[in-house]
C-alpha cells in the first residue's frame, strides 16, 4: 500500500488539511501537488491498494476547474480515495459531489463501508474551514487549534473505516447539474514594489503571468487563486480595493460566525 496526499492549495489553507488528515497513517506519505504548473498528471497511475487523500478548494461551491482537469488525467485503478472539500467559511455546495464524479471517472474507488445492518453506507469524505483564500478576515487562522484537534478525530475515524475494508458507492452533499460559476472579477495586480523575481510567474498554476514580464497578467487566463498573492515575498501583489470591498459586504452575511467541519461516516 502507498499513501498519497493530492491536493490543490492556492493559499496553504487546502495543504494543511489534507496534511492533518493524513496524519492518522504512519507510512510514507508522497505529496501531489496540482498546482504545480509543470505537473505532468498523467504519469500517476496508483493501484488498488493505494489510498489517496485528495483535497480541493471549494471555488464558488465547484472543484477549480484546474483541478478537475489534473485529476482526469491520472489513473485511479480502484485505490481509494478520501474525499476533501475546504471552504472558506460560506459553503461547499457541489464541491464533494464535483469531486467525487471527476475521481470516479479517473478510475478512484470512492468507497464506503456498509453500516451496521446493511443500512445507510458509511462515507469517507469530510468538509473543512479555512481561511478565505480573497478575503481573508472570514475563517481568519482557520484551520486553528480546535479545527486541528477535530480534524485528527476525523483521520482516525476514516482510517478505522478503511481498514473495515468495507465497499459501496459514496454518497455525498451536491446536485446535478452543478451549480453555475463563473469566477470572480479580482485579478490581481502588481504595484510599485514588484521587484520581478519571477516567483508568481514560475508557480502560476495557469501561467498567467508572463515570465519575462512578471509584473503583469493575462486576465483571461487567470483563475482568481490568489496564489500569486500568497507567495509574492514582497507582498507586492493585490486586488483592486474598491472591488474587495464590495465583494467583502456582499459576503459578509454568509461568512459570518464560525462554520463547523463535518465529516460524512
Amino acid at each position: 500500500m502507498a499513501m498519497y496526499e493530492i491536493y490543490f492549495s492556492p493559499t496553504g489553507g487546502t495543504k494543511k488539511v489534507a496534511e492533518i488528515i493524513g496524519s492518522a497513517w504512519s507510512c510514507e506519505t508522497e505529496r501531489v501537488d496540482l498546482m504545480n504548473p509543470a505537473l505532468q498528471p498523467e504519469q500517476y497511475a496508483f493501484s488498488a491498494a493505494d489510498i489517496c487523500i485528495v483535497a480541493v478548494p471549494s471555488f464558488g461551491g465547484r472543484v477549480p476547474v484546474t483541478a478537475v482537469e489534473r485529476l482526469k488525467k491520472m489513473a485511479g485503478n480502484g485505490a481509494r480515495a478520501v474525499l476533501v472539500a475546504v471552504y472558506g467559511n460560506r459553503e461547499f455546495e457541489d464541491t464533494l459531489m464535483e469531486l467525487k464524479d471527476a475521481l470516479s471517472e479517473a478510475g478512484f474507488r470512492c468507497s464506503a463501508a456498509p453500516a451496521a445492518g446493511g443500512e445507510a453506507l458509511q462515507r469517507s469524505a469530510a468538509a473543512a474551514v479555512a481561511e478565505h483564500s480573497i478575503i481573508r478576515k472570514f475563517g481568519a487562522g482557520r484551520p486553528d487549534e480546535e479545527d486541528c484537534r477535530e480534524l485528527k478525530e476525523f483521520s482516525e475515524r476514516i482510517k478505522h473505516h478503511l481498514e473495515e475494508n468495507g465497499d459501496g458507492e459514496i454518497t455525498v452533499p451536491g446536485s446535478h447539474p452543478y451549480r453555475e460559476y463563473h469566477g470572480v472579477p479580482m485579478k490581481p495586480k502588481a504595484d510599485k514594489n514588484c521587484i520581478k523575481c519571477g516567483k508568481c510567474a514560475a508557480e502560476c498554476p495557469v501561467q498567467a503571468i508572463p515570465k519575462d514580464n512578471p509584473s503583469s497578467l493575462d486576465k483571461e487566463r487567470c483563475i482568481s487563486c490568489m496564489h500569486c498573492i500568497a507567495i509574492c515575498p514582497e507582498q507586492a501583489r493585490h486586488n483592486d480595493k474598491v472591488v474587495l470591498f464590495a465583494a467583502e459586504q456582499k459576503m459578509k452575511k454568509a461568512c459570518s460566525g464560525r462554520k463547523a467541519n463535518t465529516l460524512f461516516l
